[in-house]
C-alpha cells in the first residue's frame, strides 16, 4: 500500500533535479533585480561585462611574451598599458611636442599630435587630486567613462524600444568583440559617452545643451565631421517638415549654432596643432605617418581590396561593402532605431570609407556604431538568439585580445595594433 501510494505520488510529481534547484535558485536570487531601477540594472550588466573582459585580458597577459611595453607575463595594469595607451601616457607626462619630428626625407614621424587631449587631461586631473600614476589613472578614467556611456546609451535606446530590448542593446554593446578597449587607457569609452550624450540631446532637440557635449566629443576623438553632417541633415529635415511639425525660430537659431560649433570643432584640433607647431599640416602629416603615404580619400579601401583578392575583383570589394551596408541600414530592425541614429551610422560609415586606412584598428573604430546594437537586439526577441549573440561576442573578445592586443609577433616588428 505504501509502495503504491509512493509510486503514485512519484508519477504525479517528478523528483526535483539539480537543474531544477539551480534554475529556481537563480530566479529567486535575481528576482529583486526585476524591481531595481534601470540604472542599477545597466550598471550591474556593464560591470559583469567588464569583469569578463578583465578575466580575458588577465589570462592573455599571463600568457604574453616580452614586448616593448613590459616583460613576459605582465600583470593586468601593465598588460593593458600598451599601444595607444603609451602615446596617451606621453601626453600625460609631457604634453605635445613643439614641432613635428620628421624623417630625413621630410615625412612626419609618429607623435603625440595624432591623439586628442581630453582623455589624458582627465587622467592628469585625477592624478593631481589623488596622486594616482598613469597606469592606474588612465584605466580608471576609461572605465568610469564606459559606465557613463552605458547609462546614456540605455536612455538613448529607450526612445525607440522597450526596457528589455534596450537592456539587451546595452549588453550587445558591452560585450562587443572590441569592448575590452573600453577599460584600457584609450579614449574610446570617453568618446562613446560624449557621442551618446550629443545624439541624445540632438534627438530631444536640446540644441544648446548639445553644444558643450559636441565640443568635448571633438576634443576626445575625431568625430566632428560626421556629427556636423548629422546635425545639418537633421535641421534640413526639420525645416522641410515645419508645416507638419512646428520649428520655432528660437530652436532654429539654437540648431544653427550647434551646426556651426560642430563644423568648427571638426577642424579645431588641426588648427590647434598648426598654432602650437607653426606647421599648417602638423595634424594631417602626423595622422598619415602611420600609413606612410599621403591621405587620398577612399583610395585605401580599394588598395586593400586589391591586396586581398587581386586587381580584377579587388576594386569591387568596397562597392560590395557599401551595397551590403545600405541594405542593412534599410532593414526592418535598423529602421526601428529612428532617423537620427540611422543617419549617424550611415554618415559615420561613409566617413570611415573616406578617411580610414583599413587595418586591424578598424574593429575598434566600429564602436561608434553602437546604435546598431539596439537594431541587433530588435532582430528577434527570442532569448536563445540574444544569449547566443552575447556568447559569440564574448568568444570573439578572446580572439581580439589574443590576436591584436597580446600579439606575440610584436617582438618581430610585424605588429597589428588594436
Amino acid at each position: 500500500m505504501t509502495e503504491g501510494a509512493g509510486g503514485t505520488a512519484g508519477r504525479g510529481r517528478p523528483a526535483p533535479t539539480f537543474n531544477g534547484f539551480l534554475y529556481t535558485g537563480l530566479r529567486r536570487l535575481l528576482a529583486p533585480l526585476r524591481r531595481a531601477p534601470w540604472w542599477v540594472k545597466v550598471s550591474l550588466l556593464y560591470a559583469a561585462a567588464r569583469l569578463v573582459s578583465f578575466a580575458i585580458l588577465s589570462g592573455a597577459g599571463y600568457q604574453a611574451a616580452e614586448s616593448p611595453w613590459s616583460g613576459s607575463r605582465p600583470d593586468y595594469l601593465a598588460f593593458i598599458n600598451r599601444w595607444d595607451a603609451g602615446w596617451y601616457e606621453r601626453i600625460f607626462d609631457g604634453g605635445y611636442p613643439a614641432s613635428i619630428p620628421r624623417n630625413p626625407d621630410g615625412t612626419a614621424q609618429p607623435n603625440q599630435w595624432a591623439f586628442y587631449p581630453l582623455f589624458p587631461l582627465l587622467a592628469r586631473g585625477l592624478n593631481a587630486v589623488t596622486g594616482l600614476p598613469w597606469v592606474v589613472a588612465g584605466p580608471l578614467v576609461a572605465t568610469a567613462a564606459g559606465f557613463a556611456a552605458a547609462l546614456v546609451i540605455y536612455r538613448l535606446f529607450r526612445g525607440y524600444a522597450s526596457p528589455g530590448a534596450s537592456l539587451w542593446g546595452v549588453a550587445f554593446f558591452a560585450t562587443f568583440p572590441a569592448a575590452p578597449v573600453l577599460q584600457t587607457a584609450y579614449a574610446e569609452s570617453l568618446s562613446t559617452f560624449l557621442l551618446a550624450a550629443a545624439l541624445l540631446l540632438l534627438i530631444r532637440r536640446r540644441y544648446w545643451a548639445a553644444v558643450p557635449a559636441v565640443v568635448l566629443l571633438c576634443l576626445s576623438r575625431p568625430a566632428g565631421v560626421p556629427f556636423a553632417a548629422v546635425v545639418g541633415v537633421h535641421l534640413v529635415l526639420r525645416w522641410l517638415h515645419r508645416r507638419r511639425e512646428p520649428f520655432p525660430r528660437r530652436e532654429a537659431a539654437a540648431g544653427v549654432v550647434l551646426l556651426a560649433v560642430s563644423a568648427f570643432m571638426a577642424f579645431a584640433w588641426m588648427l590647434a596643432a598648426w598654432w602650437a607647431t607653426g606647421e599648417p599640416g602638423a595634424y594631417t602629416d602626423t595622422e598619415t605617418a602611420w600609413r606612410g603615404t599621403h591621405l587620398v580619400l577612399f583610395k585605401p579601401w580599394f588598395d586593400a581590396g586589391t591586396a586581398l583578392v587581386g586587381p580584377l575583383w579587388g576594386p569591387l570589394l568596397p562597392v560590395l561593402f557599401v551595397a551590403l551596408a545600405a541594405l542593412y541600414l534599410n532593414s526592418r530592425a535598423v529602421r526601428r532605431i529612428g532617423a537620427e541614429l540611422r543617419l549617424w551610422c550611415a554618415v559615420y560609415l561613409l566617413y570611415l570609407l573616406a578617411v580610414l586606412d583599413p587595418q586591424s584598428s578598424t574593429f575598434r573604430m566600429m564602436l561608434p556604431l553602437f546604435p546598431l546594437a539596439l537594431a541587433a537586439a530588435l532582430i528577434s526577441s527570442a532569448r536563445p538568439y540574444r544569449w547566443a549573440a552575447v556568447v559569440m561576442f564574448t568568444v570573439l573578445q578572446l580572439v581580439w585580445v589574443v590576436w591584436l592586443w597580446q600579439l606575440s609577433a610584436v617582438s618581430t616588428g610585424q605588429a597589428w595594433p588594436p
